[in-house]
């Protein structure tokens, strides 16, 4: 896709492609959709008073989630006496499902209990979720529009999508149902959570990420929070397309990841670094050797030589863990041409660095930071605490010769991920790193429906990194580096 910002013979002084981006293609037409400031915005209208009729049929349908709800409860004891559990691994769905549906209309029978062919198909959903899945979240894990499931408590479960929290109306029974899920999830991997060890951290079947806090330290009930592993790949030119950036910056961080800079991904929680670490990845060469280390394993490269670890807590009498420093140390010795950290936040900062140091050019990691100079603070803090006694400008030596390209990423008030900030390490002036930005996103107000209006932009500065560029074959219009008017 952005073949023709390589070295071909082109002229330099080409006009600069147009980008398709959302975020460009709003700009491109102040007029139509003028800057506003979030007072001038109209406040949103109060929802007219329930009439009777309404207020009736609310209590109707809550009522009859009641009753399904103590129906599913007692149909569960059911089938957890009729069931032959140790056998459910060997039953194919279609048996099982069979088997649900008997046991349940025999004790509906029983019970004189009679439901409509809806509520029916619901409720053996319902129990068929109870036995093989995760019970009431079992559908917002398939529900490929949810990105985020936040549970504060039985009865309040939250959902991420499109950038936006909503509450769902899917409920836990109370308490005991929800501990019983946390119980299931983290058994199936060898975890335990209880009083004395009251949180816990977890990877799904799926690959999603998972994490509770269990009563006492969760005052008003467990909280859980899980972060959907995405199936799709999505690829720089998915990216561009869904405007996080534009074809300019895929082409100079196309040409920055090939000629193996290293490169740090800061931005906060749920602002799209994983996401953008893996876009990243798609321009390493397929006959490099690549490791990866992760806390939980979510990163998706698409190369044929790929070494993936996992670090592991201590088990419940406190030994057999493998932290991420452990894996990265060994990762050291097994010939690796680039090392991937998922996220650092600890004292493996300090092999990650020298990892960058010593021949290993083209690393990539990911950081919790609000901007780039905020990340290099991070790294400092990080080597700090990393017990070292280093001299302040050492340690910034060591980053500042380590640590080549910081992309920041964003999510915004509206939702959306941006990635709002690309900056360069130039090297030290006197006892300071110092630094420059190449591109940057430029909010310019907020649309009537509450979307930010903006738009990516060069900043006039040319890359310290052009000339390397050019040898190894990417040599840059120099129009990308010339800002829009």
């Amino acid at each position: 896709m952005f073949s023709r910002f390589k070295k071909t013979g082109a002229d330099s002084t080409r006009p600069r492609p147009v980008t398709t981006a959302p975020a460009q293609q709003a700009v491109a037409a102040p007029a139509q959709a003028p800057a506003r400031t979030p007072a001038a915005q109209p406040r949103a209208a109060l929802p007219p008073p329930r009439t009777a009729a309404q207020a009736v049929a609310v209590d109707k349908e809550k009522k009859r989630k009641e009753r399904l709800g103590e129906l599913k409860v007692e149909l569960h004891k059911r089938l957890l006496e009729n069931l032959n559990l140790s056998a459910l691994e060997h039953a194919s769905e279609s048996d099982l499902r069979s088997e649900i549906v008997d046991i349940s209309n025999e004790a509906l029978e029983e019970m004189s209990v009679v439901l409509n062919k809806e509520d029916r198909s619901a409720l053996y959903q319902e129990l068929y979720d109870e036995v093989m899945g995760l019970g009431p979240i079992e559908p917002l894990l398939k529900d490929d529009t949810v990105n985020d499931i936040l549970i504060n408590g039985p009865q309040q479960i939250f959902v991420e999508r499109s950038g936006k929290l909503e509450l769902s109306d899917i409920t836990f029974k109370d308490e005991r149902h929800l501990l019983r899920i946390i119980d299931k999830i983290v058994s199936a991997v060898g975890r335990r959570v209880d009083e004395s060890n009251p949180y816990v951290d977890a990877r799904l079947a799926d690959g999603s990420r998972f994490n509770a806090m269990v009563p006492p330290v969760a005052v008003d009930g467990s909280l859980v929070s899980i972060r959907k592993f995405k199936k799709e790949k999505l690829k720089v030119p998915d990216l561009v397309k869904f405007g996080a950036f534009t074809e300019e910056m895929a082409a100079y961080l196309q040409a920055a990841v090939a000629t193996r800079l290293n490169v740090i991904v800061s931005g906060g929680t749920g602002s799209g670094k994983t996401t953008t670490l893996n876009a990243l990845s798609s321009f390493i060469d397929d006959h490099e050797r690549i490791l990866t280390i992760e806390d939980t394993a979510e990163l998706q490269l698409q190369q044929t030589h790929v070494g993936r670890m996992e670090s592991r807590p201590p088990n419940v009498e406190g030994k057999g863990a493998v932290t991420q420093r452990d894996c990265l140390r060994n990762a050291l010795r097994m010939r690796p041409d680039r090392i991937i950290v998922g996220e650092t936040r600890g004292e493996e900062v300090i092999d990650m660095l020298q990892a960058m140091n010593t021949g290993h050019d083209g690393s990539m990691t990911t950081i919790h930071a609000n901007n780039a100079r905020d990340a290099i603070s991070r790294l400092e803090n990080m080597v700090a605490m990393a017990g070292i006694e280093m001299p302040l400008k050492a340690v910034r030596s060591q980053i500042a010769s380590a640590v080549n390209l910081i992309v920041q990423a964003s999510r915004l008030q509206d939702g959306s991920r941006r990635m709002v900030s690309i900056t360069e390490i130039t090297g030290m002036e006197g006892e300071v790193i110092s630094m420059q930005e190449i591109f940057r996103y430029e909010r310019l107000g907020l649309a009537p429906d509450g979307k930010i209006i903006g738009r990516f932009n060069a900043t006039g500065v040319r890359s310290h990194y052009s000339e390397r560029f050019r040898q190894w074959g990417y040599d840059l219009p120099a129009s990308i580096y010339e800002p829009l008017p």
